[in-house]
């Protein structure tokens, strides 16, 4: 385990604490002031029990002993009120900690380049600081919780130390009683507990810590082969089919295989605690010793022994404490490290400066120049040399085999990512210089592989909480959503899914791919891509989206992505695409008559089995 410089640790610290803050408000507050009515409690308890006695034997004052007992019974009754009330609003944000920290990674996901989160290394950093934080609290988790360790051993230590001061400078008129060895030899035997837990909790660390270098791999496994392969109903037809249940209970036998070899780092683990746990007794033992054999020679009453042994095991659970921490604060400041270093990592897409031009004649001309694009730590590239231009209210096709590079021209023209050579340009500037979040409000795209919401339809239609409902019901309307609107229980408001409850419902594909059709609509935007949009439809919905496809798409430019090649008819324009390269470019009537091109074989490939007759 590499071990980290005292200065840094602080910085973690402290900026683990400022992640808290924002994400978590109040959460560590409440735990320390929690802890810190707590620990007190048992040292007030303490002192007062300790003058009753003494008053008992001694004193015998009714009014002083009515004084005592009235003191001690209304600090812990308002201690006991304080701490129920800290306790509940401390234990209910510490519930919440967990959703908010998903927030943490939401956040972070959000502000990453698309690149990145298509990139494997980033995904496995990413999951490793997930998985670490939720499965053991580590990092952030670790910070909660060691902000109650720390308000205990420091009311532990200051407390004891004042309960304890007269037991240390009594006089009992015993010559050995009152050596300052005694004192000394009491102190020594505090601190070798600390040292001892210190150091036990240090080497278990060091075990931790290369433990946990495997629960990422163990977590993904036990996840998907325990639990999603399952539980996922969109896999249990397969699961069944293809008796999948072998294949996850190989992988499973080999989650217990691993457990078991485990077992030996978790007995490793708490050999150390457990050999700490010794010398502390032993130390705790001498202590105890101590107090007896001073107050067997009448340095002090029967109350005073009550009062001075629990400070002393106070003290030496102080110093424990304290010591632990500071070993267990490095080994979470290095999982704090982790969490950072993956929210630091940087943007490092060009963000622009310039502002889109809001025309009222919505005139966009959009120009690709020479653009190729290779994916990360790919061999070949994605896209070579595509030369394409076409503006505003023109419907284009783009056609190609699987693999010719369709969905990566609509990747780079909707920002996602940037060429790898080549510029792009809108209406004669290079879409890089223009504001990032202006230029990307251009565009209304349903992906092929689109994702709804389990909010109401109208909410997934406007994409937010707040919509027109009337423009929201046209959009459906156009989508070919209308009729299936109607049957909805509430309409607008009927939750999509049942994840967040039993009324909401289940759509079938086609009308989930009208549902994003409808929320593409709802934006507005100058231009519409649409990447497979009938895939999931049946011939009939097919057709009635190709018969409304001008209706759809009205004055915006379409870029229209199919396999489908029926629907090059409603385009103007048609871009022919193979292994990357864009080899034709026409209209439907003009591309279908070159025998010789790869449109005329696409075509055809389909046509024969609408034409053929057996």
């Amino acid at each position: 385990m590499s071990r980290m410089r005292v200065r840094e640790r602080f910085a973690v610290t402290v900026r683990g604490f400022g992640i808290l803050k924002k994400y978590c408000p109040g959460l560590v507050r409440d735990k320390a002031l929690y802890e810190l009515i707590n620990s007190l409690q048992p040292f007030v308890s303490v002192w007062f029990s300790a003058r009753i006695i003494d008053e008992i034997i001694l004193g015998r004052r009714v009014e002083v002993l009515a004084a005592y007992v009235a003191g001690i019974v209304l600090i812990n009754f308002l201690g006991a009120v304080c701490k129920g009330i800290l306790k509940r609003l401390g234990d209910e944000k510490e519930a919440l900690m967990w959703c908010w920290f998903g927030k943490i990674f939401s956040d972070k996901q959000m502000s990453l380049d698309f690149e990145d989160l298509e990139d494997a290394g980033i995904r496995h950093q990413r999951q490793e600081a997930e998985e670490n934080l939720y499965m053991f609290g580590n990092g952030l988790g670790q910070l909660v919780w060691g902000t109650a360790v720390l308000v205990r051993a420091g009311i532990n230590l200051a407390a004891s130390l004042f309960l304890t001061g007269t037991l240390f400078f009594s006089r009992s008129g015993n010559a050995a009683a009152d050596s300052p060895l005694w004192v000394a030899a009491v102190l020594l035997c505090i601190l070798a507990g600390g040292i001892c837990n210190s150091r036990a909790t240090i080497k278990e660390n060091e075990i931790f810590m290369e433990w946990c270098k495997g629960t990422v791999w163990f977590n993904r496994t036990f996840m998907f082969f325990g639990k999603e392969l399952y539980m996922n109903p969109e896999r249990a037809k397969d699961v069944r089919i293809y008796e999948q249940s072998v294949l996850a209970k190989r992988e499973l036998d080999k989650l217990i295989r691993r457990n078991r070899e485990n077992q030996r780092d978790n007995f490793r683990m708490a050999l150390f605690p457990g050999a700490a746990s010794v010398v502390i007794g032993l130390a705790n033992g001498a202590c105890y010793l101590y107090v007896v054999i001073k107050a067997f020679f009448g340095a002090f009453g029967v109350g005073s022994i009550v009062q001075y042994v629990a400070a002393l095991s106070r003290l030496g659970e102080g110093v424990q404490e304290f010591m632990y921490l500071l070993s267990d604060n490095e080994m979470y400041c290095l999982h704090l490290r982790k969490l950072f270093e993956y929210l630091d990592l940087p943007n490092r897409r060009y963000q622009g400066s310039l502002t889109v031009e809001k025309r009222d004649d919505i005139e966009y001309d959009i120009e690709f120049c020479d653009v190729s694009f290779r994916y990360p730590g790919a061999d070949k590239d994605a896209l070579s040399h595509v030369n394409l231009k076409f503006r505003i209210g023109e419907k284009l096709a783009v056609v190609g085999r699987n693999g010719s590079g369709k969905t990566t021209l609509i990747k780079l023209l909707c920002r996602l990512y940037d060429p790898t050579q080549g510029e792009i340009f809108l209406n004669g500037v290079e879409i890089r210089k223009y504001d990032y979040d202006e230029y990307i409000a251009l565009f209304s795209v349903v992906f092929q592989d689109f994702k709804l919401f389990s909010f109401t339809l109208g909410q997934n239609v406007a994409a937010g909480v707040k919509y027109d409902r009337a423009r929201a019901r046209e959009c459906l309307i156009k989508a070919g959503m209308g009729e299936r609107l109607e049957e909805m229980p509430r309409g607008l408001d009927t939750c999509l899914y049942r994840d967040f409850g039993e009324n909401g419902v289940e759509i079938s594909g086609g009308e989930a791919q009208k549902t994003a059709l409808a929320r593409a609509l709802y934006k507005d935007a100058p231009f519409m891509i649409l990447d497979e949009p009938t895939a999931a439809l049946d011939p009939v919905a097919e057709y009635e989206v190709y018969s409304k496809f001008n209706e759809i798409a009205g004055d915006r430019t379409a870029v229209y992505i199919s396999h489908r090649l029926a629907s090059c008819r409603f385009c103007d324009t048609v871009a022919v695409f193979d292994k990357g390269h864009l080899v034709q470019k026409g209209s439907h009537d003009e591309l279908v008559l070159e025998e010789d091109g790869m449109y005329y074989q696409l075509w055809h490939a389909q046509a024969q089995y609408y034409t053929h007759r057996g």
